[in-house]
């Protein structure tokens, strides 16, 4: 299940800190930037509000990481989870099977960033839409999906990451608010 809040400007980061764990309460406090605290404590009562529907879970989690960082809750290897956040929204996506998310702000087309990223196909895609940034943002946020849905994080052969992916994909554009997700399982 998807939950997104894309009402950060609303979000009451005072009203929030007594409903966080002890650990994440912590981590929102060590940004400096009220947007970075917003998020983090968003993203957190996404996760709760998820696991409270989803799973009757009341408790607020305490995570443990994996190999590559990729958090996990304490005892439940049954669920999984992944956070994402931009300028303009939170993400959170619950699942009995492993998933990854990313949400991205849409912003300027870069194509030098693109060349770097993106493959001959995927650049061909961004040359013939007729919104290359959103275009862009959208393969970005698979690729970035699909990484997180296997622990791995960021690499050097972005250019490959789409590339016999077998798994599915699914991507959200809302240009009214200026931000794209996409969300990866196997």
């Amino acid at each position: 299940m998807i939950y997104l809040n894309d009402n950060l400007e609303r979000f009451d980061v005072e009203a929030a800190l007594p409903l966080l764990s002890e650990e994440r309460r912590k981590q929102v406090l060590r940004y400096r930037h009220e947007l970075g605290r917003k998020q983090s404590a968003a993203a957190y009562l996404l996760l709760c509000r998820a696991l409270q529907q989803e799973y009757g879970i009341k408790k607020a989690p305490v995570f443990e990481y994996g190999e590559h960082g990729k958090p996990l809750i304490t005892g439940r290897p049954d669920i999984h989870f992944n956070l994402s956040h931009c300028r303009e929204a939170v993400l959170c996506a619950v699942s009995d099977r492993p998933v990854g998310v990313d949400v991205e702000s849409i912003g300027r087309y870069k194509e030098s960033l693109a060349r770097y990223t993106m493959n001959d196909d995927e650049m061909a895609q961004i040359a013939a839409a007729d919104s290359p940034d959103v275009a862009f943002i959208r393969l970005w946020t698979q690729k970035e999906a699909v990484l997180k849905l296997s622990g791995e994080g960021l690499r050097n052969d972005l250019k490959q990451v789409l590339v016999g992916f077998s798994g599915r994909l699914s991507t959200t554009v809302n240009e009214e608010k200026g931000y794209v997700y996409s969300v990866a399982t196997p």
